[in-house]
């Protein structure tokens, strides 16, 4: 059973690691952003521990389009309590605003980078066309800004936004570069459900971080083999080590969006009192009906969402699970949301969504392999540390395709696919129930383990641009555990 963290005990020294780790990936290649500061310090909770909310990023529409202006920088916060960071943020030093995008709307993305070195910005588990998806073929360098605009197809769903370079994706996103996505549509459960942002309807990003005692924040395998780490956990960028968010709710129904947005350390929510969650969402929008779930584990880069009806205080917490050489473990007691509400919500709806389960008789078949060799890691025999090097996968418009995802090493993995979402088929030979029924595209593959997953490749082709697949635990995609994926028209 996982230790709960009492206060106190927030800078003790975890050594363990998992299987195999000694064969991790070594230290991420490319130039690492300056470390610059230019005034910005992030305190991220209130002097009373309140829980904070990113900020809303308000748009600005014209003729149909709406227009999101975003700042990549440097500046410093605390990832260790009370001691000071250099940090980086999307207007501001650490993380960044919400963006809100409506189904069927034009968007239009003006980010600026003043990182110091060359970044992209991946809109993860968006659905749209692989020359503005901000994989590692649309860096651009400092002093630049890139302006991607597309069209939203995806419905209701939370996604999120970090940097895609190839070889500093982990250093960008620890230190800071990550924020979330609310998709909204007009569909019957999306008017069902909260939807005031920051009232009834929260983001929570988790992150567990590794970091000297001195502030220096770790990202790769010589960083995670150094003496006397150790391993802050964040919740919407404020250490909750030894800390206790709050959250006063005003209604009685909450509605909670989370995102692992940590590197590779796995996190389980659960609440403290052992009841329910209702689980409305994963990854890729609604289930079909909402679950009542006694936990919810995310491997790196997953989401999922979930409400409370609440007449009592309740505490959640997540069990840090490590994920790569050495990270984080135990419980902690995150956030406790009191409730401040007289209202009497609706019952939920009966039915959420329609999902439809492939039948996957005519579907391709492929295999993906996660290995390794020395310590890079490969899919499919390859390390893709750049575009010339990676394996690389063609398919058709419209193609409907089956793939077995086989890890042959015994190290943990969170496989992610761009552009479309996949159902899972099978989980380590045995069919998926609960849950796992819904829409994903980031999945736990275990050490030694496979994940059969369908999916059906629409709208977008592109003889020059490529989607990724990779693994999310950022150190092994930046030594080498990813491949392209290029769409041509049929």
């Amino acid at each position: 059973m996982s230790e709960k963290k009492s206060k106190g005990l927030h800078r003790r020294k975890f050594l363990g690691g998992m299987a195999g780790a000694g064969l991790a990936a070594v230290g991420a290649a490319g130039a690492t952003f300056a470390l610059l500061t230019d005034g910005n310090t992030s305190k991220a909770a209130a002097a009373d521990n309140t829980l904070n909310i990113p900020d809303l990023l308000e748009g600005t529409t014209s003729d149909g389009t709406t227009t999101f202006t975003l700042t990549a920088k440097t500046g410093t916060g605390e990832v260790v309590s009370g001691v000071t960071s250099t940090t980086a943020g999307y207007n501001g030093s650490y993380l960044g605003p919400t963006m809100k995008w409506t189904n069927g709307s034009t968007v239009l993305l003006n980010i600026t980078n003043t990182l110091g070195a060359d970044t992209s910005v991946h809109f993860h588990g968006a659905h749209i066309p692989p020359k503005m998806d901000g994989g590692p073929q649309n860096a651009f360098a400092d002093g630049t800004t890139w302006s991607p605009t597309f069209e939203i197809k995806d419905e209701a769903k939370t996604l999120w936004y970090h940097p895609h370079a190839l070889g500093t994706t982990a250093e960008q996103v620890v230190h800071g570069l990550a924020g979330m996505i609310i998709v909204e549509d007009e569909s019957d459960a999306s008017a069902a459900l909260p939807s005031e942002y920051g009232v009834d309807d929260i983001p929570l990003i988790l992150q567990c971080l590794a970091s000297s005692t001195s502030g220096d924040v770790k990202y790769d395998l010589t960083g995670y083999l150094s003496s006397g780490l150790v391993y802050p956990v964040l919740c919407n960028g404020t250490n909750v080590d030894a800390t206790t968010l709050g959250f006063t709710a005003t209604k009685t129904r909450t509605r909670f969006r989370v995102l692992n947005a940590s590197p590779s350390d796995i996190m389980t929510v659960q609440r403290s009192d052992g009841g329910t969650l209702t689980q409305i969402a994963t990854d890729q929008g609604y289930l079909t009906t909402a679950a009542e779930v006694t936990s919810i584990r995310l491997v790196a880069g997953a989401r999922a969402e979930f409400v409370l009806d609440l007449s009592d205080a309740v505490t959640l917490q997540t069990v840090v699970t490590t994920g790569w050489v050495r990270g984080g473990s135990g419980t902690y007691d995150f956030l406790t949301v009191t409730p401040d509400a007289s209202d009497t919500p609706a019952d939920l709806p009966s039915a959420l969504n329609t999902i439809t389960r492939y039948d996957t008789t005519d579907f391709t078949a492929r295999t993906i392999t996660l290995g390794q060799r020395g310590t890079t890691m490969l899919i499919n025999g390859s390390a893709g540390t750049s575009m010339a090097s990676m394996a690389m996968i063609s398919t058709t418009l419209d193609a409907e395709e089956i793939w077995t995802v086989t890890n042959s090493t015994q190290l943990e993995h969170s496989f992610h696919l761009h552009d479309v979402p996949f159902q899972l088929i099978e989980i380590n030979g045995v069919a998926p129930t609960g849950t796992d029924l819904g829409w994903f595209d980031t999945y736990e593959v275990v050490g030694g383990g496979s994940i059969k997953i369908a999916m059906k490749f629409t709208d977008f082709t592109d003889d020059t641009y490529m989607y990724m697949l990779h693994c999310h635990l950022l150190q092994h995609e930046d030594e080498g555990m990813m491949a392209a994926l290029m769409v041509l028209d049929s």
